[in-house]
Order: structure tokens, then sequence, then C-alpha cells
């Protein structure tokens, strides 16, 4: 079993940037991060591998979001830079068994409780 805990959500402008970090209780697999707006599915977001060295992003945030890990802390980050309204969602921290990262929501076993992040116009 894992648990996830994420943090770093808020109000921001548009434009502005946020850090969201997932703290796992132990050491996991691929992670990923996922969001899921108000009346919408939710949708994958970013995914990295195990070491670091793969990482995956949806065409939305490719270019403004950055996804990392610190292994030692447990600790995943996503880094959300020139953000928009329509990145206003409940964000989810994920981790999955496998090594490589995933962008399909079912390969993820462990989920957190989510953290809002909210960009005005």
């Amino acid at each position: 079993q894992v648990q996830l805990v994420e943090s770093g959500g808020g109000l921001v402008q548009a434009g502005g940037s946020l850090r969201l970090s997932c703290v796992a209780s132990r050491r996991a697999y691929a992670m990923g991060w996922f969001r899921q707006a108000p009346g919408k599915e939710r949708e994958f977001v970013a995914a990295i591998s195990w070491s670091g060295g793969s990482t995956h992003y949806a065409d939305s945030v490719k270019g403004r979001y950055t996804i990392s890990r610190d292994n030692p802390k447990n600790t995943v980050y996503l880094q959300m830079n020139t953000l928009k309204p329509e990145d206003t969602a409940v964000y989810y921290c994920a981790a999955a068994p496998i090594e490589v990262p995933s962008i399909t929501p079912e390969e993820y076993r462990y989920w957190g409780q989510g953290t809002q992040v909210t960009v005005s116009s």
C-alpha cells in the first residue's frame, strides 16, 4: 500500500505559476499527475518513470509544466508555469507499479486525495 499526499494548490492569476508536491509513504514506481475539472472526466497531465529519466506530457501542458522527482524524499513535483483559466481543476497524484510513465489512469493503483488549482482570468 502507498499513501500519497498532494500539496501546493491554490488560487493564482492567469500567467502565474504554482508548484505541486506529492509525498509518497514509501518508494513508488512510475508517478503521474492527472486533473479533473467540474463536469469533465479525469485527464492525464504528466508522468515520470522511476528513475526520472523518462517523462510524458499532455499536449495541453507541454512546454508549460515540468514533472520531476526526488526519490530519496519519495516526492514528485509538478511545476506549472504560464497558467491559464482552463488549467483550473483538482489535481491528483498517482503511483503505478510499473517502470515507465503511463498516460492511462487504469495503470495507476494508488491515488492521492487531490489538490485544488484555480486560475483566475
